[in-house]
């Protein structure tokens, strides 16, 4: 029971959802409809049908239902798939042949690929230069992240933004070898590993199923 309602909310909570182990992420696009009972039944007549106590306590588990949905929905990896190509911290420069510092993630992506919002935020900026390419930056409460190196951003300055929402299509603009994605994620002025926004996405997600799986325990 617990895997087929999995696979449902999977499938079922919105056009783009990603569920994964850490560097793989698996995309479900579909589109269910169940009916149960003969459509000759009314929806009024469903429900004198059912028991007071049994229609209160399937309110209350749709509810919890809808609140873990919710839970899940609240989070997007930054790719349909996930696969770390260059980790942030020192590295050999692809350019020089040097030890250098990488204060970014690399992904890998084609070109073209639509790239996603984290989380709700709001698109702080949008720009170009030499080194980050064509780049979007949104904020989510004290941290920023930075998608750089895009092809394109499909998002304006100002703009909110929600969960799995496409902020820009991949590249290789700047300062890069060729088509990936590269995060940075900034609290403040300070540079952190954007290990941390996936690993945050993971447990989310991962703390959502489990509680829409305890609503039918």
């Amino acid at each position: 029971m617990k895997t087929t309602l999995i696979f449902i909310l999977a499938l079922s909570a919105s056009s783009f959802i990603a569920t994964a182990q850490f560097n793989t992420v698996s995309h479900h696009n579909a589109l269910y409809s169940i009916k149960t009972i003969s459509d000759s039944v009314t929806a009024e007549k469903k429900q004198e049908m059912v028991p007071t106590r049994q229609r209160e306590d399937t309110i209350g588990m749709e509810d919890k239902k809808k609140e873990w949905t919710d839970r899940y929905m609240s989070v997007s990896y930054p790719l349909r798939k996930i696969e770390i190509t260059s980790d942030y911290g020192e590295r050999i420069d692809p350019f020089t042949g040097k030890k250098s510092r990488h204060n970014g993630l690399d992904l890998r992506a084609y070109k073209g690929e639509e790239a996603y919002a984290m989380m709700f935020g709001q698109v702080i900026k949008v720009g170009s230069d030499k080194r980050s390419g064509k780049y979007v930056t949104l904020r989510h409460g004290d941290f920023t992240v930075s998608y750089c190196h895009l092809s394109e951003a499909l998002v304006k300055t100002g703009q909110i933004v929600a969960a799995g929402e496409p902020i820009g299509l991949t590249g290789s603009t700047g300062r890069s070898t060729g088509p990936h994605l590269h995060l940075t994620l900034n609290r403040g002025r300070k540079k952190l590993h954007p290990r941390i926004m996936l690993d945050h996405i993971r447990s989310v997600r991962e703390d959502a199923l489990r509680g829409i799986c305890s609503v039918y325990d």
